[in-house]
């Protein structure tokens, strides 16, 4: 279980003697869930909130692998397998640590979309994304927000917690009830449990931690607007070395990722099923924006594979690989080291984004090597065990 340290609530009732405000801080004191936070902890672990009782938001973001699916499926952990443990996804789960920096979705200016929850940014905030799972007939399997808010109803201590956080009246209406739960659920996701910002980099940049050399080749490379095209996509703030860096910039992009072929024989989508990304996103018409998905958090990438939308790549190494082959003219660089044969053609190839993919020099293997350990210092301290696997 997380650990809890977080979620403890410091109520001094001398600051109100005698007083109403004083009595209900007592009552929450003692109340199982006092909190929001609280509430939202129980609730992203409870499996009554699936059709079959056996799924939870933990399931799919269990906090013991940096809040991604640990679970093997008979395609490995490329997708998440659902609470009727027969449907597969197509799109491979990811982490939930983090998330909260994710900008609302917008389109800045006019001219590119920015932000969101999932992989296409459907879901414009984080109370959408943690109201989604549930009513997803291929996940939670839940068949409406009233049978899910009767779920809830049948835990006495839901029913205290609810009350007393939300209003007397807050089950009258199951939509208020379940954004209710969203916001508690997001109130969970927003502690420092999701993030702790303590990797080797954040103590590197407190002066607690020392890289390596081949770690301080990696970070000098990733950062470098010369050497490498990291730092386009994968860089919120203006400089390296800035605290609190998500090494992500929440837009969206179509890098040429292939199909799973895998994940849709298992999933019986079949080969002719195209993921669309951006553009399944009912917010977004344009057949511009084909094919793109939001840019992806760093923070714990080293022990958060398979990699991509859809989970194609198991090694971190060959996601390198796959982006430096835009810009290495060496035969060997066309080759998926996974495979041993050419890298497969794009799922969407129409809408690459070839400026940024194209920005920079090809890298030799000493390079790549320094990029790969600069990205495992960005493991949050409580997984850097995971990284010898």
């Amino acid at each position: 279980m997380v650990v809890r340290s977080i979620l403890s609530v410091t109520l001094t009732l001398g600051l109100v003697a005698g007083g109403l405000i004083g009595i209900r801080s007592s009552l929450a004191a003692d109340a199982i869930y006092p909190t929001k936070e609280a509430l939202g902890e129980a609730l992203f672990f409870d499996t009554n909130l699936s059709k079959n009782r056996t799924m939870a938001c933990a399931t799919c973001h269990d906090p013991a692998l940096a809040f991604t699916d640990p679970r093997e499926t008979e395609v490995g952990r490329a997708v998440s397998l659902g609470d009727d443990g027969t449907s597969l996804g197509d799109r491979n789960t990811p982490t939930a640590a983090y998330a909260r920096f994710s900008p609302k979705f917008q389109h800045v200016a006019g001219l590119i979309y920015k932000g969101g929850q999932f992989l296409d940014g459907r879901e414009a905030d984080l109370p959408g994304q943690a109201g989604g799972p549930p009513l997803n007939p291929i996940e939670m399997g839940m068949p409406d927000k009233a049978a899910v808010v009767a779920r809830l109803q049948e835990n006495p201590d839901y029913i205290d917690a609810f009350t007393r956080l939300y209003g007397d009246g807050v089950f009258q209406q199951p939509d208020a009830a379940y954004a209710a739960m969203a916001d508690s659920i997001t109130a969970f996701e927003m502690t420092p449990e999701f993030a702790p910002f303590d990797s080797k980099y954040d103590r590197f940049l407190r002066g607690e931690a020392t890289l390596t050399d081949q770690e301080e080749l990696g970070r000098l490379l990733f950062f470098s607007e010369q050497f490498t095209n990291c730092n386009l996509c994968h860089q919120l703030h203006d400089f390296g070395g800035t605290p609190k860096e998500t090494f992500s910039n929440y837009q969206y992009h179509n890098i040429g990722v292939p199909v799973n072929a895998a994940v849709r024989a298992a999933n019986g989508l079949g080969p002719d099923h195209v993921d669309h990304g951006l553009l399944e996103n009912p917010a977004v018409d344009n057949p511009a924006e084909d094919g793109k998905f939001k840019v992806p958090t760093l923070r714990n990438v080293a022990v958060t594979g398979p990699y991509m939308h859809n989970g194609v790549f198991k090694d971190l190494r060959t996601v390198i690989l796959f982006y430096d082959k835009y810009n290495s003219k060496s035969e060997a660089r066309q080759i998926n080291p996974e495979t041993g044969k050419p890298w497969a053609a794009p799922e969407v190839p129409n809408t690459l984004s070839t400026k940024e993919l194209t920005h920079g020099p090809a890298l030799d293997d000493k390079r790549i090597d320094a990029l790969v350990a600069f990205l495992k210092t960005l493991t949050d301290r409580r997984y850097e065990g995971l990284l010898e696997n």
